[in-house]
């Protein structure tokens, strides 16, 4: 068996300095019992909110305070300090980031069509250096694709034909590196076609939208691991050429961490790129909507990463890239790369919570809630 090291633990779990300090009161509680666990409440022990903590939650404004509602706003204030951070998680036109907008922001492009009837997509993406306050007084120095983490959401549909008008405003080479089926001229690797494309540089990744499902896109410049980790990734959605049946409720989520130091390792993890945004801001769903969830990892320096809701169960579909689900269940499992499709229907109101079943990765900012209001 390994040995345990401490100093691994507490640099993993550590904040770079400072006012940062105030990030890691999670993380090192999680070292002392827990008055919850020691009373042995909820059955999902560890689970639960981190750092229980009275102090009031600064108060909040801009998109996330507006698209919140006005039940998610009275919920996140009735729960002080609960997410883990001291004054709650940064607001979102502090961070730079509204995980909430994210959550439905489907770009479909700008669309026309071609003399053979067949329908054009076309996006600008540009790739920005740009500092995200992800944690209170932790500033991470992200490269992002038209200046959010993560990127927009690309929504196409199966057979158009895709262009993507890339330019590189970075400090760094990058590229766009697409998951499907496209010519090699048009993959985004390094020494293929255009390759890398330099700062100042543009290029035109032309290809059709094929095969439909639940995809991501990401930089592909060496080395990967900090090129995608800083930000440089989204989510791409084909949708089927005869569509999926409805559903009520469409999101996506996109699974990320955050590598502070310059480590082998990340400091935080959340859901759409802000740490414990979802705790103080619960999603909002209906009862018995089916809700359809485009859900992907980009997490980058740790193996695995998982997703698990309390109360209910889901069916998945692996890759969205079949109509038929292949479980019913509470949990599932991704490697980095690897995306599906969540469609869940919530029978009873109330919150439920929602995380990645890492206990670690929880207390580190991968937690959220749904907030289910009565049919």
């Amino acid at each position: 068996m390994p040995k345990f090291s401490l100093e691994k633990l507490l640099s993993r779990r550590s904040m770079i300095s400072g006012a940062a300090a105030l990030a890691a009161v999670p993380a090192f509680s999680s070292l002392a019992p827990r008055e919850a666990q020691a009373s042995g409440a909820g059955p999902h022990s560890g689970h639960g909110t981190p750092a229980q903590n009275t102090t009031p939650r600064a108060s909040t404004s801009g998109p996330a305070a507006a698209t919140a509602g006005s039940a998610g706003g009275a919920t996140s204030m009735s729960h002080a300090g609960h997410a883990g951070f001291a004054g709650g998680s940064v607001p979102v036109d502090r961070a730079g980031i509204d995980p909430t907008a994210i959550l439905r922001d489907f770009d479909r492009g700008k669309t026309s069509t071609l003399p053979n009837g067949r329908t054009l997509r076309e996006w600008d993406i540009v790739a920005v250096d740009k500092d995200f306050e992800i944690a209170p007084g932790v500033t991470f120095p992200g490269w992002s694709y038209n200046g959010r983490i993560p990127g927009p959401t690309l929504w196409a549909r199966e057979g158009d034909l895709l262009r993507i008008h890339f330019t590189n405003a970075g400090a760094h080479p990058h590229t766009m590196h697409f998951h499907g089926v496209h010519r090699a001229e048009m993959d985004g690797t390094p020494g293929i076609g255009a390759g890398s494309i330099a700062p100042g540089q543009s290029f035109t990744y032309e290809f059709d939208a094929t095969p439909f499902g639940t995809h991501l896109y990401h930089c592909h410049q060496s080395p990967l691991a900090p090129h995608i980790a800083k930000g440089l990734y989204g989510g791409f959605i084909i949708e089927p050429k005869e569509g999926r049946p409805p559903a009520d409720d469409e999101m996506v989520m996109v699974m990320n961490g955050y590598n502070t130091d310059g480590g082998d390792d990340n400091e935080f993890y959340s859901v759409n790129g802000l740490p414990f945004h979802f705790m103080d801001y619960p999603v909002q769903v209906k009862q018995n909507a089916l809700v359809r969830i485009h859900l992907i990892n980009v997490l980058e320096y740790d193996p695995i990463n998982s997703f698990h809701v309390h109360g209910n169960f889901f069916h998945y579909y692996p890759t969205g890239t079949m109509l038929t689900p292949s479980e019913f269940t509470d949990t599932i499992s991704q490697v980095q790369g690897q995306r599906g499709i969540v469609e869940i229907r919530f029978p009873y109101p109330g919150k439920f919570m929602f995380h990645a079943h890492k206990t670690e990765f929880a207390e580190l900012g991968w937690m959220g809630f749904f907030e289910v209001t009565p049919a």
